[in-house]
């Protein structure tokens, strides 16, 4: 069985290659730039990118799929169904994609909605899935401070269930070892606790040793704090639906799907956050 890993120069699609590799798995890496590619024994690596005419070729052959969504941009959906047809022509039989919870048309979170477009369109392809629908990466949340250490947003008290990108890499590794065995499964990822935003600040103060804090805004402020950036307003508009989806409950769930697939207790936040050190 030849499996596909997509965004392998990234953390969960090369995450995922490094665990299969080690077990001798026949991989083929699609990448955009193949100098970037992991070095892996046996690893065939690919040049293709979602809307990419060499992805149909670059997919023959292959049995499974981990389609890891793509970049954040205005026609990510237009991109992910490029790719779902290039696996049906390529004669792939089945997709494993890398989702959200939650995701679907009415996802307070704005790009659960591409997600959840994404999800239909590979519903309708023909094409076994497995959907992987993960919360808020812990990894990203430090990213989100400032240089004051302040996280900025409008989410109140709400909580989020945050889930270790490695625990989301050895899922799916899980999952493509047996693909036919996850068919029409679709599995909330999440950490084993569901923490506010002054609680993940002062996670990141303890591990890190440096003031971490969180400062609650309205919507009109958090627009003004992210002006500066010059993105268009349809991508401002999605990262201050991070905090709204969290102030309105969306990712407060614990799902006991990572301890169930993997035989163990999901990766606490303080956890992944002393892995990164």
């Amino acid at each position: 069985m030849t499996l596909a890993i997509t965004g392998a120069t990234g953390h969960i699609g090369g995450m995922t290659a490094r665990l299969l590799a080690d077990e001798g798995r026949r991989l083929r890496l699609l990448v955009r730039d193949p100098s970037r590619a992991p070095e892996l024994p046996g690893a065939d690596v690919r040049q293709a990118s979602y809307g990419d005419e060499r992805t149909v070729e670059a997919l023959r052959g292959v049995d499974t799929a981990l389609m890891v969504s793509g970049a954040e941009s205005d026609d990510r959906v237009g991109e992910h169904r490029a790719f779902v047809e290039a696996a049906v022509e390529a004669g792939v039989r089945q997709v494993v994609y890398t989702s959200f919870v939650g995701a679907g048309a009415a996802s307070a979170f704005l790009h659960g909605r591409d997600h959840g477009a994404t999800e239909a369109i590979i519903r309708s392809s023909g094409l076994a899935w497995t959907f992987l629908r993960d919360n808020f990466y812990s990894e990203v949340w430090p990213l989100y401070a400032d240089e004051s250490g302040t996280i900025r947003g409008p989410a109140g008290d709400g909580r989020v269930a945050t889930v270790s990108r490695r625990d989301v890499a050895e899922v799916a590794a899980l999952v493509l070892r047996h693909p036919e065995a996850h068919s029409g499964a679709a599995y909330d990822l999440t950490g084993p606790q569901a923490l506010t935003l002054g609680e993940i600040a002062a996670t990141l103060t303890q591990v890190t040793g440096r003031a971490h804090r969180f400062v609650d805004e309205t919507m009109e402020e958090a627009r003004a704090s992210r002006s500066h950036f010059g993105a268009p307003d349809w991508l401002v508009d999605a990262w201050i639906s991070t905090y709204t989806a969290i102030r309105d409950g969306e990712l407060e769930a614990v799902s006991q799907d990572v301890p169930r697939l993997l035989g163990r207790p999901a990766t606490s936040f303080e956890e992944a956050m002393r892995a990164m050190r």
